[in-house]
This record gives C-alpha cells, structure tokens and sequence, in this order.
C-alpha cells in the first residue's frame, strides 16, 4: 500500500499517536506524519503510507492553513490555554476593529519569531520543553517564517478573543503569532484555540476520520482511503521525459539542465503519468541536475 492518507486529528492524539495507530490499521511500519501539531489541536495532517514516506519533507514543506484564536489579558508559559498563568490584564474596553486589522496586517509578509520554551526546537542538543520542565532558562534561536495571509474572521468583546485565520509556512508557532499580536495590541494573551484547516492541497473537506479507517480496515479496505503520491507534490513544477531519460532516472542517474525552464527546487520527474523521481540542481555542479528521491516502477 502506497498512498496519502488525509487524517483528520482529532484532540487528545499527538502526531505520533496517529502514525502508531495508521501502522496497525494499514499493517506496515512504513508511515511517517507530515508536520507536528499539538495534542490538544485537531485538524488536516497528511499521514504517508508505503512509498509515500519518500516524500514527507516535500508534504512537511508545504503552506498550512488554521483557524486561530487569540484571547488577550492573559498570558501563559507555554503561549496556550493549557499552560500556567504568567500575567493577567484586565481588558476594560476591547481594541477597535480598525487597530486589530492595523495590528494583524503588520504581522504579514516575512517575520521574526521566538519559539516558545515549550516547544520542540532544539538548543545545544536539548529540546526547549525539556530546558522549561527545569525551569532552566536558555537563549531562544530566531527563526524567520512567512505570513502569506491573516484575516480577521470575528471579535467577542464578552471574552475578550479574536479568531482569525492564517495562512503561514513551515515552522511558523500559531502560539507565538498570538502572543506577538496581543502585545500589538498592548495586552498580555495567548492562544485559545487552534484548527489547522489544510495542509498543501489536503484540506479538512477532504480528510478521513480514525472511525472511517477503522471500519475500512475491518473490510480489509483501508488502501481506498489513501490518495496518490502525487497529490502531495502538487506543489513542485514536473518534468516530463522521454523512454531513454526515464531509464537513466530509476537508475538514479546525474543529468544535464534541462532546457525546459523550471520555477521550483526541487522538481518532479513524470513519465507518461508516472511519477519517476524527485529532482534538484546539483549543489556543486550547476550545469546538472541529481536524485533526490526515486520511486522506481
């Protein structure tokens, strides 16, 4: 079995969970998850079956969607609504819409964030959650992501919350955006909820629910759930080539530039429909091009 399951996480699982529980109902330990979300966030993760794992740092790479919540008076250590209150502010009167729209569009195009302790990121060989569990302070690396979209969706003065929704690259923290914005906005917050909505091309319309796999695998049919490779590279310019260049790919050959002019790095090699290869310019021979991931036939 070799395909894209578009899982719908539900709360309460971790990224590892869902990949742990897809292993028993697709019956291999070739599975790999697309991008981490937290266990008390629901939404698209993409989950890679078989073949499919080739390309989970492609899939991983892609543009996320979510719909997020910032509640502003107060602020948590882990920038959720799950953590320790840090600081409290009382919102005597909720900021005007206009100042919210000034305050969400500064955050668009290329920004700077600081991950938060309670994160994965890494620090000297140590994750930061780890460092924040000791209570152990250490210098947080910046990390430029890109906000390609921000959109106030609604207000609730009563809770004093704003959802919005964000369109961002890998590696942006939802938590860190909402900290950032409430203190635009001159208040401590943090992040109330959070739904990713999509992930590349997979969206929540057309995701998959552990009850549907699970009633697919009692009729031993879980692999029509899966969607094909290629549906997750929709995002890479292809390539399509000729018999004689189709073989010098599946024996991972080094080729010349193509002539052909290609947008994206990498690429998809395709052979009347077939998906070959995984391509990119050679980091040290610019006149080539070199495998990066082979599919074989």
């Amino acid at each position: 079995m070799d395909g894209i399951l578009p899982l719908w996480k539900p709360k309460g699982y971790t990224s590892h969970d869902c990949v742990m529980k897809c292993r028993r109902y697709f019956k291999t330990k070739k599975v790999g998850h697309t991008g981490t979300l937290d266990p008390e966030v629901e939404g698209v993760l993409p989950i890679c079956i078989g073949q499919a794992t080739k390309i989970v740092p492609f899939l991983t790479d892609t543009k996320k969607t979510y719909i997020a919540e910032v509640k502003l008076g107060t602020a948590t250590d882990t920038e959720d609504a799950h953590g320790s209150v840090v600081e409290q502010a009382e919102v005597l009167l909720m900021p005007e819409e206009t100042e919210i729209d000034s305050a969400l569009t500064s955050f668009t195009g290329k920004i700077v964030q600081v991950p938060p302790m309670y994160s994965a990121v890494k620090v000297n060989g140590k994750k930061l959650y780890e460092y924040a569990r000791e209570n152990k302070k250490v210098e947080r690396p910046e990390r430029e992501v890109t906000i390609y979209e921000l959109d106030k969706l609604s207000v609730n003065p009563a809770n004093h919350t704003i959802r919005m929704r964000v369109v961002c690259s890998k590696g942006t923290y939802i938590r860190t955006l909402c900290v950032d914005i409430g203190k635009k906005l001159g208040y401590p917050a943090h992040m109330s909820e959070l739904v990713r909505t999509e992930t590349g091309t997979f969206s929540e319309k057309n995701t998959i629910t552990f009850d549907t796999i699970e009633e697919a695998a009692e009729k031993n049919e879980q692999n029509h759930l899966l969607r094909p490779v290629l549906e997750g590279l929709s995002h890479l310019d292809t390539l399509q080539v000729n018999d004689d260049i189709k073989r010098k790919v599946l024996n991972g050959q080094k080729l010349p530039i193509p002539a052909e002019r290609l947008e994206t790095d990498p690429f998809v090699i395709m052979h009347h429909g077939q998906l070959l290869a995984i391509y990119q310019q050679h980091p040290d021979h610019p006149e080539q091009i070199k495998p990066v991931r082979v599919f074989g036939v």
